[in-house]
């Protein structure tokens, strides 16, 4: 089997520790130059292998969406006026209703099944069929819905979680304002309780208090789940701010009209996602009753009396945000399918397409067979599998938590939690967005067409690095967590006073990490701690060279912020400079644990043959990122010159030893078939 070289020094074929064990028996994985084709008992053999191990715990879930979505007419028609692709949009989710699609998302007791993992799961699934679908099955069932579940209380389950299930009362998440989007603290919606008549007045004291962007509000929802600063006075007292709360605010009457004080318009056309509407939302003093207010984490009594059960307002606020979490997964989920079916289609479409002769024959060659298409795509797919293994794992960790009873609850792993989504968010969909562009340029001219799927995809894909929290925000959210734990006196903290807080931390930082994986930790105890010295197919090295670069970095990072302490220093302004180090961070340690969540699904793999092409497609992940940012690896010389060209030549083995699995790497994504429609790939 040919095996990237590495230094002068080093044994290419030396890869026993780098390979997952597996105690079944079945085919072996034949090298490049052994075979070019798969016998067919072979072929379906790793495609069930390798669909196993992409499929997670919920597989039975996925099962059951690819048997009910195998259907061409739930692909978006490019044909539809606006009207007509969010009347289908809505069509289609009630058809989902009907067959329990929502249930797993609500507690048993609120008319569910709570089943956390099978529903972000089901969600996921329909990344492979129209995005607009899975945005609005998402607002009415995990935004909106998941609103009323997780900040409400009994009165609101009992009044709205069946209907909403039902899609009996459509609604909206009214969060993001036009002056507002990732700083929510600062929202400029005002609920003001009046005493006299035990209500609340909703109202948008400036335009840039607008509700914005808000899925549903254009047409089809009839409540909204609106964020506002709840301002109330008990008796005696001055009317005080109490932060960000939620509240359920009719907008439209039955006949969809809007309720008096409220105007709602219309986004109109967008860059995709033609199936959602989009709206924007003024509140001009509108009053609700006072049990509007979603109160599980705080209340007002009838004389104005603000109580609850968390005093700190910061730790109340990011507590409440924190419930809400399983969109961002779900969004992180979707993308990532998306981008997998794009792959799918450009090395499908690679593998029946050809251009130009060979010199000496008459036939022209698949385009596949190219080493630069194969360096387009095949490292987009490993990167495709590691990202998915460890989506599987963050669905896992995320059904745990929210499955546990409220007395069972773990604030720290909470913390952890979010901070592992917000990273895996950003780094998924900018990987999801880049994936399908570099697919459609792969299809060239046919990439084009929007009856090859690839340029409607490209265009509703795009928002998604930006809504559900917008990917720089939350890659500097993940580098706070490492530097600052996320401790209670930091949240809610400006920039400057961050700064502030974390360069007086201590003298030293180190990095926290979750307590270390035992695959993990016998790997790196098997493997030489100077990297130069071991092979680069070893997991040993490949982990020590992610944690090496993601601990230096941390570490540079806070000396460059304590410079805020010094009294000739602004703070704001030591923060602005070195932001770029901190974005760093956070996409550093969100690469090194998509590693090891790989590495860990490979080993749990139960099928030989698998888990030796995964172990391949691993390799070609590590050597493709270590490619991607050898600028940084060669310039604070932790890898050599010569290593660095081993790297490269790596990604150049690695792609033509991957080039005879290319078709079987994209089936076992299992897209059901009639999702794949596509006159490009059946014609040439």
């Amino acid at each position: 089997m040919s095996t990237p070289t590495q230094s002068p020094t080093a044994n290419p074929d030396d890869t026993t520790s780098s390979r997952s064990t597996a105690a079944s028996t079945d085919v072996d994985v034949p090298g490049r130059e052994e075979s070019t084709e798969l016998d067919q008992a072979t072929r379906e053999l790793l495609v069930d292998g390798l669909r196993r191990t992409l499929d997670g715990r919920w597989r039975a879930t996925r099962d059951g969406v690819r048997e009910r979505a195998n259907r061409s007419d739930l692909l978006p028609d490019p044909s539809h006026t606006l009207d007509e692709a969010r009347a289908r949009v809505l069509e289609e989710m009630r058809e989902l209703s009907s067959q329990g699609f929502a249930a797993a998302g609500f507690a048993s007791d609120h008319g569910g099944t709570g089943d956390v993992g099978a529903s972000i799961t089901a969600i996921e699934m329909l990344g492979y069929a129209d995005l607009s679908l899975m945005v609005k099955a998402g607002v009415q069932w995990g935004l909106f819905g998941g609103a009323v579940e997780n900040l409400g209380t009994k009165r609101h389950h009992d009044r709205y979680v069946s209907d909403i299930i039902s899609l009996d009362l459509l609604g909206c998440f009214a969060m993001t304002e036009t002056g507002h989007g990732s700083n929510v603290q600062a929202l400029e919606t005002t609920a003001t309780y009046d005493p006299q008549t035990q209500e609340f007045v909703i109202d948008s004291p400036t335009p840039s208090a607008r509700k914005d962007y808000i899925g549903g509000a254009a047409q089809h929802a009839r409540v909204a789940a609106v964020f506002a600063q709840l301002i109330t006075a008990g008796p005696g007292q001055e009317p005080e701010s109490h932060g960000v709360h939620c509240f359920v605010v009719p907008i439209r009457d039955d006949n969809g009209d809007d309720l008096p004080g409220v105007t709602t318009s219309d986004c109109g056309y967008k860059g995709g996602l033609a199936g959602v509407d989009n709206g924007q939302i003024l509140f001009d003093h509108v009053r609700i009753p006072a049990e509007n207010l979603l109160n599980r984490y705080a209340d007002v009594e009838a004389d104005g009396t603000y109580r609850s059960p968390i005093e700190n307002p910061n730790r109340r606020f990011f507590t409440m945000l924190g419930t809400l979490i399983r969109g961002r997964v779900s969004v992180a989920a979707t993308a990532g399918a998306a981008g997998r079916k794009a792959l799918a289609l450009a090395t499908k479409y690679g593998t029946v397409r050809k251009q130009f002769e060979a010199p000496g024959a008459d036939d022209e060659i698949t385009v596949l067979d190219y080493l630069g298409h194969q360096r387009k795509l095949l490292p987009l797919i490993a990167k495709s599998y590691a990202i998915t293994c460890t989506q599987n794992e963050l669905v896992a960790e995320l059904h745990e938590v929210q499955s546990a009873a409220p007395d069972d609850s773990d604030a720290g792993r909470q913390r952890q939690l979010e901070s592992s989504a917000a990273g895996l968010k950003a780094y998924g969909t900018w990987h999801a967005s880049h994936a399908i562009n570099v697919s459609r340029e792969a299809c060239g001219g046919a990439g084009y067409l929007d009856e090859n799927q690839l340029s409607i995809m490209r265009g509703d894909i795009d928002v998604f690095t930006t809504f559900e929290g917008d990917n720089t925000v939350l890659t500097q959210l993940v580098a706070k967590e490492l530097l600052s734990a996320y401790a209670d006196d930091v949240q809610g903290l400006s920039a400057g006073g961050w700064v502030r807080f974390i360069a007086g931390m201590a003298r030293d930082v180190v990095v926290e990490k979750t307590a270390a994986r035992q695959v993990i930790q016998t790997l790196l105890e098997s493997s030489d701690e100077d990297t130069e010295k071991s092979t680069l197919t070893d997991r040993g090295t490949q982990i020590r060279l992610f944690r090496n670069r993601e601990d230096h970095l941390v570490r540079t990072c806070a000396q460059r912020l304590r410079r805020a302490t010094d009294d000739d220093n602004d703070a704001f302004e030591v923060f602005n400079n070195a932001q770029d180090h901190l974005l760093k961070v956070g996409r550093v340690h969100t690469e090194r644990v998509v590693l090891e969540s790989f590495i860990e699904a490979i080993n749990d793999c139960d099928s030989k043959a698998a888990a030796e092409l995964l172990g391949k497609v691993c390799d070609l992940f590590v050597y493709s990122a270590l490619e991607d940012d050898l600028a940084w690896f060669l310039m604070h010389r932790h890898v050599s010159v010569e290593r660095a060209k081993a790297i490269r030549r790596g990604v150049n083995e690695l792609c033509l030893e991957l080039r005879p699995y290319a078709d079987v790497l994209v089936d076992a994504f299992g897209i059901p078939e009639n999702l794949l429609v596509a006159p490009m790939i059946e014609n040439g």
